[in-house]
């Protein structure tokens, strides 16, 4: 309801505010206008799923969650595709070191993706296809190469793609060939005939999974994966793709190459890429060895804590991660829950008044902001505005405070945030299992936080409010002292005590 209610916002205002993205293929920020009116079909490369997610990966997939929730809020009909890629070598070389079967594996990490992005409010995509369901459709693009002479089978029995035969390749990553080439290895015993060809299918090799081919049995190269699950998912021509900021070379300009080849039509219009993760001004990455899972971040930080984190940086900048920033993203999201707590805000989202929302200049901002190639970072800069605004009129007109509190939950809902009741994330808990470390998580999203049960600190309120009672100070104190060591803060005010978890 609250993209609808967003979605007929955007409506009033078409003649003001025009949504632009930034094409990596043009290097440019452009009006975005979807292929076919009123319906964005958007591909996004997900996991290889040989491992836990880590926060560069979480990156990804919770900006482009925010994305499609924003297109939605836009009014557009959104089909939303993210891939799991189920068969490469990474896959195939920790199954062998775990001593288990292929399917076991990445049945066990796609669970776990599922298990680390739902607590960080990221949404089911439309679909979400597998590479190893998708062969057929991956023969039919090589056989279509193979034939129009874009392709040819090596030495080896590989099916190579030959790139000497697309004339605009490296268009996206501003590549030259010849620079390529000069800075190629070369192997002596090379079975392709240019050392920038890649392969679109292995022949099968000994203990690894295969599919019979007219080209003998073997498997798909990585490339060629997404180039048949995005063109059947969504069409030869769709309107975006996106993923990392590591994918624009080699893979998302392989992917261009391979499927304008093999249909003859313009892959994709828009090309989005998200910045890195980084730690000590280095990429998050497993080779590095400097990652940190989504599961052990969220062993420390409330999920949407985590969520808003991601958004504090625009989605084309490198990202630093710190504790320090994560306590400070910690502290602005309580800030925003704070100037929410105690106001009469109706229950049902749907219940808000439409009118307060499409008159709200908080509104008008915070779409300027977000058409700018989604700049969440000026867009939450909106919300703290309207937190002030929030805070002056608590105490003087409640009623317009409520409808100012429920334009805030409307914006914060684009972004997946401020979704909870004020209590529910000032006041929330989880447990840890101290035998396996393994968190106990409720709630959508959970609550990461660590500290007595609300019961304790509800009835250690009550025997202060017994002390005070009896005017005895020095229990009353001494009983606030204690909350306060075990991070518990207490307000009092006019209608009682109130607390949150610092």
């Amino acid at each position: 309801m609250v993209l609808l209610l967003l979605a007929t916002r955007y409506s009033l205002l078409a003649t003001e505010i025009m949504l632009q993205i930034y094409n990596s293929l043009t290097r440019g920020k452009e009006p975005f206008t979807p292929l076919e009116a009123g319906h964005v079909r958007i591909y996004v490369c997900g996991m290889t799923v040989y491992d836990y997610c880590h926060l560069g990966h979480a990156r990804v997939m919770v900006v482009f969650d925010m994305v499609v929730r924003y297109l939605r809020a836009y009014g557009y009909d959104v089909t939303y595709v993210r891939n799991i890629t189920d068969i490469d070598d990474k896959i195939i070389r920790r199954a062998r070191e775990n001593g288990e079967d292929i399917g076991s594996l990445t049945a066990r990490f796609i669970q776990a993706m599922h298990d680390d992005t739902a607590p960080l409010g990221v949404l089911q995509p439309d679909a979400e296809p597998r590479a190893t369901e998708h062969i057929a459709h991956i023969q039919n693009l090589i056989s279509a190469l193979l034939d129009n002479g874009h392709a040819y089978i090596g030495k080896n029995g590989d099916v190579y793609y030959d790139v000497s035969r697309f004339q605009r390749y490296g268009a996206l990553s501003g590549k030259q060939l010849a620079d390529l080439r000069a800075g190629a290895r070369v192997e002596i015993d090379e079975a392709k005939d240019d050392p920038l060809d890649f392969v679109l299918w292995k022949a099968a090799k000994a203990g690894e999974p295969s599919w019979d081919s007219p080209w003998g049995p073997g498997r798909p190269g990585w490339h060629i994966e997404c180039s048949a699950m995005s063109t059947h998912c969504l069409g030869a021509h769709f309107d975006i793709h996106a993923g990392g900021m590591d994918l624009k070379f080699p893979h998302h300009e392989n992917e261009i190459a391979q499927s304008e080849a093999a249909t003859g039509e313009t892959f994709v219009n828009t090309w989005m890429h998200i910045g890195f993760v980084q730690i000590d001004q280095q990429k998050m990455s497993k080779s590095r060895g400097n990652f940190f899972t989504v599961r052990e971040v969220l062993a420390k930080y409330d999920a949407e804590v985590v969520r808003y984190f991601l958004f504090s940086s625009h989605y084309r900048s490198p990202l630093n991660f710190s504790d320090a920033a994560l306590e400070q993203a910690k502290a602005a999201l309580t800030s925003l829950y704070l100037a929410l707590r105690g106001l009469e805000l109706p229950e049902a989202k749907g219940a808000r008044p439409i009118g307060s929302f499409k008159e709200s200049d908080f509104g008008v901002r915070f779409a300027q902001a977000m058409d700018d190639d989604f700049n969440t970072v000026e867009a939450l800069a909106v919300l703290f505005d309207l937190a002030h605004e929030l805070n002056r009129l608590r105490g003087s007109d409640a009623t317009v405070a409520a409808r100012q509190g429920a334009i805030l939950c409307y914006l914060g809902g684009v972004l997946g945030l401020l979704q909870r009741g004020p209590d529910a994330f000032l006041q929330g808990q989880v447990t840890v299992t101290p035998s396996t470390g393994e968190l106990s998580l409720t709630g959508n999203p959970p609550i990461v936080t660590m500290g007595p049960s609300r019961e304790e600190i509800e009835t250690l309120i009550e025997q202060r409010a017994d002390a005070r009672h009896r005017q005895d100070w020095a229990e009353s104190d001494r009983l606030r002292q204690e909350l306060t060591a075990r991070g518990i803060v207490l307000e009092d005010g006019p209608g009682g005590t109130t607390w949150r978890r610092q």
